[in-house]
């Protein structure tokens, strides 16, 4: 992904539902495990796509914790 593919994600990440964003993971699984990306640069990218989903997920979890102290 270039930059601006990255931040227009991040920017998606921070405003998408808790729905919208599992939905993203499944569909970025699913590739992955399908195989349906064939270049590594392909796969580097969707690596970085759910790495970005897994910080805003516990991003979320820390920040419901915290509220809840």
């Amino acid at each position: 992904m270039n930059k601006e593919a990255i931040k227009a994600f991040i920017a998606w990440l921070e405003t998408a539902s808790e729905a919208e964003i599992e939905a993203r993971r499944q569909r970025c699984l699913t590739v992955l495990t399908q195989e349906r990306v064939s270049t590594a640069q392909g796969k580097a990218d969707v690596a970085l796509a759910l790495r970005l989903i897994d910080e805003e997920c516990l991003a979320r979890l820390e920040l419901g914790q915290g509220a809840q102290r």
